[in-house]
């Protein structure tokens, strides 16, 4: 798979994951920051700046996760 291809379909994720998270008082602010990781992850991309568009991307799925994990 090519890293433009790669970093598509984990933005495409992305979107999907977010939006099963309940925004909430508590949780807005890092949601609206790995949508902001989202858009510059797209803005890389744009710029066949793979390296730090998959960074970005990756920052963005780490905020998420870290949501939606269960302690």
């Amino acid at each position: 798979m090519d890293e433009e291809k790669r970093i598509k379909d984990d933005i495409v994720m992305f979107d999907r994951n977010v939006l099963d998270l309940e925004l909430t008082p508590d949780n807005a602010k890092l949601i609206d920051i790995a949508k902001r990781y989202r858009i510059d992850a797209q803005h890389y991309l744009g710029k066949k700046d793979y390296v730090t568009a998959f960074g970005c991307i990756n920052y963005a799925h780490g905020l998420i996760d870290a949501l939606r994990r269960k302690w």
